[in-house]
């Protein structure tokens, strides 16, 4: 092929996470063959609410060589086990959906099974007992996984990350910078397309500059700069499954001692998260404004802190959806201006990485086939819309009756490949996902059950295990984890050990007297 049919410009417009995930990813895949510009404007401000991530980040952060204990000293980050739902199924209900694996199966039935036939009869412990991850949680207690110990539950710990969206966007550009990517400060003017195919075939800042690019990745968040406004590329609209459609964001005070999970609690018309950082708390309540008015959404925000306020809440807006295509003629549009889904359960640092990977898989030449077009953006399609089916489940699967918002997504229809796995859950416990679906059936199996959904039997082959055998193996799983658990240092300690931040920890301002 010759090198005149490659790329060799790519402008990413926009910073924050997506920009710099985005810029670092490819300048490490492309190194300095390739002209890597990013503009962003330091006046424009970035969501920022994506502070939890899950373990897949590990495989990015892995690619790009960086330093486990630097990048959370630098990012002042705490470690995630999983994510505890409170008063998701009922009032006073708590469970988490935790990373990692549940106990081992035994032949062709997995371990959940077994547990589904000995739980009724009193004769296994809650499903949070069998997994490493969710009982160290509970207990407050981490480590990382050490593989040295072959089958031991220490050996299955899946870590994930909380930290600060700003401080992990400034220490990718200081990563991106370093090996040669351009940064250009200003906000861009105007777009221009060329006549004959409607490409992009240059953006213009403010001040005059012109900035030509062959591939344009949009990062400017809601408003998909160049996805939207410019190619008019359509978006789907998933409100009627998801309607919340708002949320209030404060940080707070930390709140010791620093737990190893998010938290997310269900509230009136929406829920709140929680995530502990090293220097501070961040929090948010979203909500669906036909359902509660903005200041009292605010309100229920504030009134449930754990500490006292750093700030005054902020609002963002949003419609839960995604674009029609994520890629159009040159344009792939990667974070917020792809779309946006909740993050109930942690997944929008992971749709930014997930796209960025995609695009290196179906990297083009400068004509642009439409064939990988098309490919991504299928499985792009596939991904949001998987994604979108797991967090529907968590407001279906609830028999909350005390509010409207309640009643609305308990009741309402939903989609049919959802209705589908609900089907197979709730004859005989199975779970079957595609092997590109990002969440586990693991994942499934934590959340139905969390949220009170049983099924009405289990696999057959289970039955061919005598009962003292099935109760024999539960508790020596059982007794193991603990005993493992026990043996783990707390989660404020391996921090403070391991990656303790030299950031200050952030203190609300004292009123005068």
């Amino acid at each position: 092929m010759q090198a005149s049919q490659h790329i060799r410009r790519i402008v990413v417009c926009g910073g924050g996470t997506a920009g710099w995930m985005t810029a670092a990813a490819l300048v490490k895949l492309l190194g300095q063959a390739w002209q890597i510009t990013l503009i962003e404007s330091e006046e424009i401000g970035t969501v920022g609410v994506g502070e939890a991530t899950i373990p897949l980040i590990n495989v990015y952060n892995e690619a790009l060589e960086l330093d486990e204990n630097e990048f959370m000293r630098e990012t002042a980050a705490t470690f995630k086990l999983g994510i505890e739902f409170v008063n998701w199924g009922r009032l006073g209900d708590s469970y988490i959906h935790g990373f990692g694996p549940l106990g081992p199966d035994i032949g062709l039935a997995k371990f959940h099974h077994y547990w589904l036939s000995r739980h009724p009869e009193a004769r296994a412990a809650d499903l949070e007992a069998y997994s490493i991850n969710i009982a160290a949680a509970r207990r407050g207690k981490f480590m990382r996984a050490r593989k040295d110990l072959g089958r031991s539950p220490l050996a299955e710990i899946a870590h994930a990350y909380h930290f600060d969206a700003g401080l992990y966007a400034a220490f990718l550009r200081r990563y991106a910078e370093r090996r040669g990517v351009l940064r250009i400060e200003g906000r861009i003017g105007s777009v221009s397309t060329r006549a004959d195919n409607g490409f992009v075939e240059s953006v213009t800042m403010e001040s005059g500059q012109r900035v030509p690019g062959d591939l344009f990745a949009d990062c400017t968040g809601f408003r998909g700069l160049l996805i939207e406004q410019t190619l008019h590329t359509g978006y789907e609209d998933w409100s009627h499954w998801l309607p919340v459609n708002r949320a209030w964001a404060v940080p707070c005070e930390n709140h010791h001692p620093l737990t190893p999970y998010t938290r997310a609690t269900a509230r009136a018309a929406g829920w709140q998260w929680r995530i502990p950082l090293q220097h501070r708390m961040g929090n948010g309540h979203v909500f669906c404004n036909s359902f509660i008015g903005e200041q009292e959404a605010a309100d229920v925000l504030v009134e449930n802190l754990d500490a006292p306020r750093l700030a005054e809440p902020r609002m963002l807006r949003f419609v839960t959806g995604k674009r029609r295509q994520l890629w159009n003629r040159n344009v792939v549009a990667v974070g917020l201006s792809s779309g946006f889904l909740e993050p109930l359960e942690s997944t929008s640092i992971h749709l930014i990485q997930n796209t960025v990977a995609r695009l290196t898989t179906f990297f083009p030449f400068n004509r642009f086939d439409q064939a990988d077009i098309d490919e991504f953006n299928r499985q792009s399609d596939f991904e949001f819309e998987r994604i979108r089916d797991f967090i529907i489940l968590h407001y279906k699967a609830t028999e909350r009756t005390d509010t409207e918002f309640w009643n609305y997504v308990r009741t309402m229809p939903i989609p049919d490949s959802l209705a589908h796995k609900l089907e197979l859950w709730r004859s005989n416990g199975r779970v079957f996902r595609d092997s590109q679906e990002l969440f586990s059936e693991i994942s499934w199996v934590e959340v139905l059950l969390g949220q009170r959904i049983a099924p009405r039997g289990y696999h057959p082959l289970v039955d061919t295990v005598p009962a003292e055998k099935i109760d024999e193996f539960l508790a020596g799983v059982r007794q193991t984890i603990a005993r493992c658990v026990e043996a783990m240092p707390t989660h404020e300690q391996y921090v403070a050990e391991q990656c303790r931040t030299a950031l200050p920890v952030q203190k609300a301002a004292v009123a005068p007297a």
